[in-house]
């Protein structure tokens, strides 16, 4: 099991990663980023993206779907941003956020190590 700082190292270690953020959706707060800089303001954007997850939580509530978010993709002229929602035990309320540069990033294989990173994240 990974703690938050290695979790958030590894992000930044995928190809193309501008800033990553570990984000609790019921405050908004970040509970912990990397990255960013003048390209990226991670605390606007746990707080901005936390209101993209409850507008999708809402929608999937008022059409009765029994399932659960695996990520938002969010798709720029130059960038991604990929919402990955906890679903560990100790994860519930909290999400990865993770912004790549589109010119030097694979979607498929950052989704797929977003994925790993989650599964051995200890919160």
């Amino acid at each position: 099991m990974a703690n938050m700082d290695v979790s958030l190292k590894e992000m930044m270690a995928i190809d193309g990663a501008i800033g990553g953020a570990v984000v609790d959706y019921g405050s908004g707060m970040a509970l912990g980023t990397i990255g960013g800089g003048k390209e990226l303001d991670l605390q606007i954007a746990a707080a901005a993206n936390t209101e993209v997850v409850k507008a999708k939580l809402r929608a999937m509530e008022a059409l009765q779907l029994q399932d659960a978010i695996e990520d938002i993709l969010i798709t720029l002229g130059g960038q991604y941003h990929i919402i990955r929602p906890l679903a560990g035990r100790g994860g519930k309320g909290l999400f990865l956020y993770l912004a790549l540069d589109r010119g030097r990033a694979n979607l498929a294989m950052a989704r797929h190590q977003l994925r790993t990173i989650e599964d051995k994240l200890d919160v």
